[in-house]
């Protein structure tokens, strides 16, 4: 019996021993400090952070720039369509499509492919041409008989009209405002025409005493009526 109890005090003392070990070492392992272990350093995080911010405002400010570049290429263009607002269409003919049309301004008179329109204000050659770019035309250009004809027909013979031909230079060396090759033999100069280096500019008119319509060279100055000229609008 007495060997019991003393086995059972042992087997007892060994377990509280342990326990204290074992508690002892659980403490140690709660006090012991840990190492972080969180990632990246504190400097290169925040480096990281400057450089996408520096990013971002990079980018705000080019797409600021790009949107007021962009609203003002489109404020040009809603101007610029609606220079002509109403159409006058005249059917062509007939397509694989369907019906094809040519078009002009209103006030425009149409001829083949293109539209003309004659000016009933008198301005100098150069603010006439100026007029003429502000519709998106230029100053007449006949490049045909049957186009001279069509002019013709449709301008009053008490007036002059100046049209797309210029001498800029003084130096006989005409031009015409499209860049179309000056072909003297094709041109219908009046009689004596062109007659003076100082005058640089063309007009349109029509002579009494030789019954035609003919070319004449006169000062760029000089305020007459104009014609200009556009291609046909296609629908």
């Amino acid at each position: 019996m007495t060997s019991e109890i003393t086995y059972a005090e042992v087997s007892f003392n060994n377990e509280s021993k342990s326990s204290g070990i074992n508690s002892s070492a659980a403490s140690k392992a709660r006090t012991a400090p840990h190492k972080s272990n969180r990632g990246f350093p504190k400097l290169p995080c925040a480096s990281l952070l400057m450089l996408l911010l520096l990013m971002a405002i990079s980018f705000f400010i080019a797409f600021v720039i790009f949107f007021q570049k962009y609203s003002q290429l489109l404020e040009k263009k809603t101007t610029k369509d609606l220079v002509h607002t109403t159409l006058e269409c005249v059917k062509k003919n007939m397509t694989t499509e369907g019906i094809a049309w040519n078009c002009c301004p209103k006030n425009w008179k149409l001829f083949s492919s293109n539209c003309y329109f004659i000016s009933t204000e008198s301005a100098s050659w150069q603010e006439s041409e100026k007029k003429c770019a502000g519709m998106e035309a230029h100053l007449l250009v006949i490049n045909t008989q049957e186009e001279q004809k069509f002019i013709f027909q449709n301008l009053e013979q008490k007036s002059a009209y100046f049209v797309g031909l210029s001498d800029p230079e003084g130096q006989r060396h005409w031009q015409w405002v499209d860049q179309t090759p000056y072909n003297e033999s094709a041109t219908f100069w009046h009689q004596g025409e062109p007659s003076d280096t100082k005058e640089r500019c063309v007009l349109l008119n029509f002579r009494r005493d030789l019954r035609s319509w003919g070319l004449n060279d006169v000062p760029c100055e000089d305020r007459q009526r104009s014609v200009c000229e556009m291609m046909a609008i296609h629908l």
